[in-house]
């Protein structure tokens, strides 16, 4: 059996991170994706999904740093569901992506390769000496650059 999620989306704002008693750092943000189509009459459509995410730990505190409104982020985790109860004693349900990695895909305004050079080049897939650099090489420079690896 699998749980496995992959998102890419949008933050809908900042980490709302808290700090709780045992010392364990949890972080939430909500991740926005969009689909788009062509209606019955031939318009484009766009639907967004509202992903709530949650983090712990040495990953929460990452968030907090490297993540703000707007960010455009990878996540992997699992879907969990979990019971709660209101302030008025109603039993309430979230569905919540508790996510164990992220990436930020966001160009960085110090390099100017962005957010390729977090990912294998072609050539490192291929197994090629260059493997061991994630520089990206060759004539089709610019189009592993622009497109994500998946």
């Amino acid at each position: 059996m699998v749980n496995k999620v992959f998102l890419i989306g949008n933050l809908g704002r900042d980490p709302e991170v808290r700090h709780l008693e045992g010392g364990n750092v949890v972080a939430k943000f909500p991740v926005a994706t969009n689909e788009s189509y062509r209606d019955k009459s031939g318009e484009w459509q766009k639907i967004t999904e509202w992903h709530d995410v949650v983090v712990w730990r040495a990953l929460a505190e990452r968030a907090e740093k490297q993540l703000q409104k707007g960010s455009l982020v990878y996540v992997e985790g699992k879907i969990t569901h979990r019971k709660w109860q209101d302030r008025d004693g109603n039993d309430r349900w979230s569905t919540e992506i508790v996510a164990n990695t992220f990436r930020s895909l966001d160009r960085r305004e110090s390099s100017d390769r962005g957010y390729a050079q977090d990912f294998p080049s072609t050539n490192a897939l291929a197994g090629s000496p260059s493997a061991v650099s994630n520089e990206p090489s060759g004539p089709d420079t610019q189009a592993v650059e622009d497109d994500l690896p998946f």
